[in-house]
């Protein structure tokens, strides 16, 4: 264990900014460290990697402890809440040393490989009454705010569509991925699908392979059907090896709904054609900036995150199911069947008695998900009106 300081050991001085500590030190938690720079919701305090040596340059500069453990970090630091930006694989190792240790997490996408280790996370936060929140950073877009309103005026839908090209280099785990594709870029789709609508998904069906071109291991192309709840169903066809013509990272959206229809490119271009529906476009922190907003938000009223990590349950589930489909040759694959297969499996995998309790104590993974939410809680509403 390693635990150093540029100067001092405390928070610095920073009124109504949430003191955190960020985990990971690489490309997307140097994106973090240069945003929190200038963040009004919070203030960096600690930066914690197994690499101690790429923590103390990514930190160079600012006032903050730097180490390799995150519980020292946290303690020296004073931080008050967690950012884990670590590598996928890492994510429940970190969030759970955060909970255990009586601190709120807000953890980038996705919350895990599979929907059974994300079931386990969520069991673990309802076990500490800490808030575990999943930073789906491209729900916060203005223009995705002025898209949904839209959806939500067209009535009853029959029909969305998303399609999603881009020519990706990003060196590194992504492109040893087996689905870099559907588990690293489509939840960000899936879960605007979600918020966009407001409806879930049912059953899916998916196809996915690589161009002959693909400079990625595994597959990096997909087309996905999903029936949802309300009856609509939603076509998805994605690309991260596609020259030419590409589509904004947020893809390219059409939703026909009863009254009318509307079209997002991902940018800044929303239209509709609909009598009597109205687009407003809101001024508000966006990215990840946005998703810390959510959060500190979150802490300092017991407010529910959108993205509080049982919301983001069925949006993991999209993407286990669009992978499990796509590795059946197609097969159609029921949500619900998904989620109870999950739990299974989570009860099986997990290792500490307490943590298994709680997810024997659902009796149905539909169950667990819906569960009263953190903010819903009292003792837990108490402890974050005081940050």
């Amino acid at each position: 264990m390693t635990v150093a300081t540029s100067s001092v050991d405390a928070p610095r001085d920073s009124p109504g900014r949430l003191p955190v500590v960020v985990v990971g030190a690489g490309a997307m938690g140097r994106e973090w460290i240069r945003m929190l720079r200038d963040s009004p919701d919070a203030v960096l305090v600690g930066l914690v990697d197994l690499d101690v040596e790429l923590a103390t340059t990514a930190a160079e500069g600012l006032d903050v402890v730097v180490g390799d453990s995150l519980v020292h970090v946290a303690l020296r630091s004073g931080a008050e809440a967690v950012v884990n930006v670590t590598v996928p694989q890492a994510h429940r190792v970190v969030n759970e040393q955060a909970l255990r240790a009586g601190l709120p997490v807000l953890c980038e996408k996705p919350l895990s490989p599979t929907v059974a280790e994300a079931l386990r996370q969520v069991a673990l936060a309802d076990l500490t009454g800490s808030l575990l929140m999943v930073s789906q950073s491209r729900r916060y877009f203005d223009h995705l705010a002025a898209f949904r309103g839209a959806v939500r005026q067209l009535g009853p839908l029959g029909a969305v569509t998303a399609s999603f090209f881009h020519e990706d280099h990003e060196p590194g785990f992504r492109e040893q991925m087996a689905h870099p594709l559907l588990v690293d870029m489509s939840i960000h789709h899936f879960d605007q699908l979600r918020h966009a609508t407001g409806d879930e998904p049912v059953a899916v069906r998916c196809s996915s392979w690589s161009p002959p071109w693909s400079w990625f291991a595994g597959d990096a192309a997909a087309t996905a059907e999903f029936e949802l709840a309300s009856g609509a169903h939603f076509s998805y066809a994605g690309s991260r090896c596609t020259p030419g013509l590409q589509t904004s990272w947020n893809a390219d959206w059409h939703v026909r709904g009863e009254r009318g229809s509307a079209h997002w490119d991902g940018d800044d271009v929303v239209e509709v054609e609909a009598d009597g529906v109205t687009v407003e476009l809101p001024d508000r922190a966006e990215g990840i900036a946005g998703a810390l907003e959510e959060f500190v938000a979150a802490l300092r009223t017991g407010s529910t995150p959108s993205t509080e990590v049982r919301a983001n349950v069925l949006s993991l589930a999209m993407v286990e199911g669009a992978v499990r489909s796509s590795e059946r040759g197609g097969e159609r694959v029921v949500v619900a069947d998904l989620l109870e297969e999950s739990l299974v499996q989570a009860i099986a995998d997990e290792r500490h008695d307490d943590v298994t309790a709680v997810l024997r104590s659902w009796g149905s993974a539909a169950a667990g998900v819906a569960t009263p939410p953190w903010g819903s809680r009292p003792d837990t509403r108490a402890s974050g009106d005081d940050r």
